[in-house]
């Protein structure tokens, strides 16, 4: 198994879809969360394998799955991001970094308050 960003860990189209559906539903139970305790209003909205959050000043971030190369695919106002699963995570083909570090990252930057995503 590698760890070098770009590179999966092999995983079969049953995994890739079971670890990508995983990551959204983690997101979304955050954003769940952060609603019922009052601590953010972000509306969103899942169609298929694409996620949409738009943030209380209108801007959005959107997760979109991508089957046929096994990524996850990140827009935000900061830029286009792609994630391939490595060493048991989702890392940038580019940079290296990992999902949920850019999402919370992003997510935090359009929101104006700190925000943190992970796997439960």
């Amino acid at each position: 198994m590698s760890t070098l960003p770009g590179v999966d860990d092999g995983l079969s189209d049953a995994e890739y879809h079971a670890r990508a559906a995983a990551v959204l539903a983690a997101i979304e139970a955050a954003v769940d969360r952060w609603l019922q305790d009052d601590v953010i209003d972000i509306d969103s909205r899942r169609t298929g394998g694409m996620l949409e959050l738009r943030f209380p000043a209108g801007s959005t971030i959107v997760v979109n799955l991508q089957p046929p190369l096994h990524e996850l695919w990140l827009a935000a106002r900061g830029g286009g991001f792609h994630f391939r699963h490595a060493g048991g995570r989702w890392l940038d083909t580019r940079d290296g970094s990992e999902f949920f570090d850019a999402l919370s990252r992003h997510a935090s930057a359009q929101a104006g308050r700190p925000l943190q995503f992970a796997m439960p």
